[in-house]
C-alpha cells in the first residue's frame, strides 16, 4: 500500500507489520480454594477468642479463690491464739465465755466463707493434708493414724490453706 503525498505522487511506504497482540495469561483464580482459606483463617480467629474468653474466666474465678484463701490464711494466727486461750484453764467463767463466743464467731464466718477445718486425733494420716511432725510407736492406735494435733489445718475447697501439724502412731 501506497500513500500519496498531496501532489498525487506516491511516496514509498515501508510496509509495517503489526506486533501480534501478547496475551498475558491470568492464573484462574480459584475462588473456592480462597473461600476456603478466608473461612479457614476466620474460624482460627474465632476459636482463639473462645479460648481467650474461657481463660479470662478461670484467672478470675482463681484469682477470687486465691484473694480469699490469703485472707483466710491472715486469719490464722488468731484462730491459734483463740486456740491457745480456750485450753488454759482459768477461773474466770466469763473471760472464758468471751473467748469461746469469740472462736465460734471466727469459725461461723470461716464456715461461711467455705473453709474447713481439718486434723483431729483419730483420723487417718493424709499426706497430701497433713504434715507429721513426730511419729510415734503405739499399739493401741492403728496404722497411720493421727496421735496428736499441734496444728490444725485449713482447706477451701481442694485447696489446701495450711496443713495440720500431727503427731502419727506406727
Amino acid at each position: 500500500m501506497a500513500k500519496k503525498d498531496k501532489e498525487n505522487k506516491e511516496i514509498p511506504v515501508e510496509e509495517t507489520v503489526e506486533a501480534p497482540e501478547v496475551v498475558e495469561e491470568t492464573p484462574e483464580i480459584n475462588w473456592e480454594e480462597k473461600y476456603n482459606a478466608e473461612r479457614d483463617a476466620h474460624l482460627r480467629v474465632a476459636a482463639e477468642f473462645d479460648n481467650f474468653r474461657k481463660r479470662t474466666i478461670k484467672e478470675k474465678e482463681a484469682s477470687y479463690g486465691n484473694g480469699k484463701a490469703d485472707a483466710v490464711a491472715k486469719l490464722l494466727p488468731v484462730y491459734d491464739n483463740l486456740e491457745r486461750a480456750l485450753n488454759q484453764p482459768t477461773e474466770d467463767e466469763a473471760y472464758k465465755k468471751g473467748v469461746e463466743l469469740t472462736m465460734n464467731e471466727l469459725v461461723k464466718i470461716f464456715t461461711g466463707l467455705g473453709v474447713e477445718i481439718f486434723g483431729e486425733v483419730g483420723e487417718t494420716f493424709d499426706p497430701n493434708l497433713h504434715n507429721a511432725v513426730m511419729h510415734i510407736e503405739n499399739e493401741e492406735l492403728g496404722e497411720n493414724v493421727i496421735a496428736a494435733v499441734f496444728q490444725k489445718g485449713f482447706k477451701i475447697g481442694d485447696k489446701v490453706v495450711r496443713f495440720a501439724m500431727v503427731q502419727v502412731a506406727n
